[in-house]
């Protein structure tokens, strides 16, 4: 059966590493952010740091409206015989650096090739950096995604 929608392992997942921030702050990267990593809200309008809080409801309001995208992207860009753990892995790849980047990586490519190829898990790992630099949490939020494309 195709999968389309992200698991609450991957939602777990997206959470753990995004933290909870009600509210905006600049993410490693400069950007405004609010919630679980939102730099947007279903406007289309993007987080400025002037905004106000928001609660926790709203954030996961907020992570579960703007995860479809992310959900959709992956579908679209990716071979339909993926499991469950696999769509849940590279949704929270997409939802951290972004569906173009998605699409366009050796990562989708290998996936699409042959999704049982181990060295996809090499591929998770060449996106670690933010702003330039290498990224503890990102180095970590990587290996637990290969983890769970694989598991």
């Amino acid at each position: 059966m195709k999968v389309t929608k992200a698991s609450q392992k991957g939602l777990d997942l997206i959470k753990r590493f995004e933290g909870l921030k009600l509210k905006p702050y600049n993410c490693p990267a400069s950007i405004p952010t609010i919630g679980y990593g939102n730099t947007y809200y279903p406007s289309g309008a993007k987080v400025k740091l002037t905004d106000p809080a928001i609660t926790k409801e709203k954030a996961e309001e907020l992570l579960k409206f703007l995860l479809t995208s992310y959900e959709k992207g992956v579908d679209s860009f990716c071979r339909d015989d993926i499991n469950q753990n696999q769509f849940d892995a590279l949704t929270s790849f997409a939802y951290n650096v972004g569906v173009g980047n998605l699409q366009k990586s050796t990562l989708i490519k290998k996936v699409n090739k042959n999704p049982n190829d181990p060295s996809i898990r090499a591929e998770f790992m060449k996106w670690n950096k933010g702003g330039g630099k290498v990224l503890l949490g990102l180095t970590r939020r990587r290996q637990a995604e290969a983890d769970l494309y694989f598991s």
